[in-house]
């Protein structure tokens, strides 16, 4: 049986959306398979991690009828690619092999039973859905991702917090040193729900979603919460993953309030001031200082060899004498993640966090904790 037979790009664009998850090295060796399954003549791709599954449709040709297995992912990508894009490619079943074919290449490759592929059982208590654009998703994304933690003990902080409520959809991540949230309106009123998404799950989606810049990419990203279990569907491609059980921290707590200052100066300026500094930072402490006072922003920075750098950048700001210490990196993070041209910062004293805040889009919040210097 011809299980598709299309063109390369097509083919490979199926297969890519679905393996972003798959694991070279896994303890199920089915687990580094993609499952297929031909259904009359549409062909349905399906992988997962046990933790994660990722099932999109196509329609890539082939003989019409019903037909499953499962091969390995990354091989199969690894040929394709290997391929010219407008070439056409075959799929052949015959036996427990499948015999990939394109041009006067030809790869016969081993499968294993779709019967043994473990599936993600769905949850039955999927609370109401809500979409928003996905290019609104990925940009809430792209806005608070980088301040996940990575590998703490403390394990609801590694991945992000959807808070659906009203007509509001928030997200904050946060690793204990500093907390980004950003917020977006939904266009129906839902009852309050509140997931943590993992960490991998948080960049996989960053991966897949579209960005609005293409004709057809501002297509709406429909989302389900249950009890331990989110459900995405769009773009002819449904995501099931598992949720990080814990309780995420008061993020409102957290943000601060009556500030007694407030700088407004330019992203880029500030950031390419940083990036200098940053390349005199001890590899241990990467901290920089930052002197604010009437009319003058001096960043400065040094290391163990005993170099030193030093930037000035003229801002607008009559208040008194702040000198207070942080990562570079975390503030560098937040530069780069934005796109806008200005940013706020607000301070109440040298030992106080800081609050970053984007002028015209009063949904983001960045929160960084000082550093001893």
């Amino acid at each position: 049986m011809i299980v598709l037979k299309a063109t390369q790009d097509k083919v490979l664009t199926a297969l890519q959306a679905v393996a972003g998850i798959v694991e070279r090295r896994h303890t199920l060796p089915i687990l580094a398979n993609v499952l297929i399954r031909k259904t009359g003549g549409s062909l349905e791709l399906t992988t997962s991690d046990l933790e994660i599954q990722v099932r999109t449709t196509a329609e890539l040709g082939g003989d019409a009828g019903d037909f499953t297995t499962t091969v390995g992912a990354r091989k199969l990508i690894d040929i394709l690619r290997s391929m010219p894009s407008d070439q056409t490619v075959s799929l052949t079943a015959n036996a427990s092999k499948l015999t990939l074919q394109g041009g006067k290449s030809r790869f016969t490759l081993q499968t294993l039973p779709s019967d043994d592929f473990p599936l993600v059982q769905e949850a039955a208590d999927f609370g109401p859905a809500f979409s928003v654009p996905q290019k609104t998703l990925k940009s809430l994304i792209n806005q608070v991702h980088f301040s996940m933690a990575v590998h703490d003990i403390r394990y609801y902080l590694n991945g992000i917090l959807f808070v659906a409520e009203g007509k509001n959809l928030t997200l904050v991540a946060t690793d204990g040193h500093r907390l980004a949230l950003a917020q977006a309106e939904l266009e129906t009123e839902i009852p309050k729900q509140e997931v943590i998404l993992p960490r991998k799950t948080v960049l996989e989606l960053m991966r897949l979603l579209k960005d609005g810049k293409g004709e057809d990419d501002n297509q709406p990203i429909e989302m389900r919460f249950a009890g331990n279990q989110a459900k995405f569907s769009f773009s002819g491609m449904e995501f099931v993953t598992k949720l990080v059980e814990g309780k995420f921290p008061d993020y409102n707590r957290v943000i601060p309030k009556n500030h007694k200052f407030n700088v407004t100066l330019g992203r880029t300026t500030l950031l390419s001031s940083l990036q200098r500094a940053a390349i005199l930072t001890s590899e241990k402490f990467k901290a920089v200082r930052l002197s604010f006072e009437p009319g003058l922003l001096s960043i400065a920075s040094s290391n163990a060899e005993q170099e030193e750098a030093k930037e000035e950048i003229e801002i607008d700001y009559g208040g008194d004498l702040i000198e207070t210490g942080f990562n570079v990196t975390y503030l560098m993070d937040v530069l780069q993640n934005m796109s806008q041209d200005m940013v706020s910062i607000d301070l109440n004293d040298s030992s106080a966090s800081a609050l970053i805040t984007i002028p015209e889009q009063s949904g983001f919040k960045y929160v960084v904790m000082p550093m001893r210097i």
